[in-house]
Order: structure tokens, then sequence, then C-alpha cells
């Protein structure tokens, strides 16, 4: 029996960049799309985390539908919805979390909540299709 694929919309906000992408089974990137807030906090000598957060709340939109739009599909196509719950800067991880939330109930997905760490360790399955578990990750 044939497997169906997993499409995920998955959201993540949890500094100073705004991003969104459309992930077919984990490993396929149908659309990848981030904000970077990077030369506001330039001025200030690293990261403000309430401007972050107001950033994100002006672009979390605009790249959710920016990332449905480059990978071809609607909210209709997605299996689910995931997104980084922590650790991150609060104001920055309540935006990306409020959004994946109301998108969740609204078009009737499950909400999968992901951490940032372990995001980061499966980032890898993307960059190295063939690599398979067991292993061991320092972050």
């Amino acid at each position: 029996m044939e497997q169906k694929d997993i499409t995920v919309l998955a959201i993540e906000s949890s500094c100073d960049e705004t991003a969104a992408a459309v992930v077919v089974n984990g490993r396929k990137v149908l659309s990848n799309i981030i904000a970077s807030q990077i030369d506001i906090h330039k001025l200030y000598g690293g990261v403000v985390p309430e401007i972050a957060s107001r950033k994100h709340i002006e672009k979390i939109n605009q790249v959710i539908d920016e990332a449905l739009t480059e990978a071809g599909k609607t909210l209709d196509d997605m299996d689910a919805v995931c997104v980084t719950y922590g650790p991150g800067l609060v104001g920055a991880l309540l935006v990306g979390v409020g959004a994946a939330k109301a998108i969740s109930y609204a078009a009737d997905k499950p909400l999968v909540g992901v951490h940032h760490i372990e995001g980061h360790i499966s980032a890898n399955y993307i960059a190295n299709p063939g690599l398979e578990p067991p292993f061991l990750c320092l972050v």
C-alpha cells in the first residue's frame, strides 16, 4: 500500500526572522519565505525583542501567503500546520503561534508544535536526504 504524502505549512518566528515554508514529507521544500529584520536590529547593536515582535506582526500574513503561492498550494492542500513554540523570544513566538493556531482552527487542520532546537536538528534531513537515524547531534 502506497503512503500518502504529508504536506505541511511551517511557521517560524522565534527571534528576528519571520518565516514560512511548505514542506512535503519533512524533506522536500516547495517554498521557503523569510522576512529578515537584520537591517533594523543593526541600528541597535542586536535584536530588540519588542521591535522583533512588532515586525513579525507586520509580516506574518504576507510571508504565509507567499509561501503558499510559491508552492502552488492552498490551505486546503495542507495536512497540518507546524509552528515553532520555543525556545525563543516570548513576544516573537506569540506571533507565530497565534497565526498558526488561527490557521489551524479556521482550516480545520492539526496543529503541530516544533521545538526550535529539534527543528535545527531536523533541518539536516533537507540538506542530506539520505540521512536516517539514529545519530548523535551537538547543538
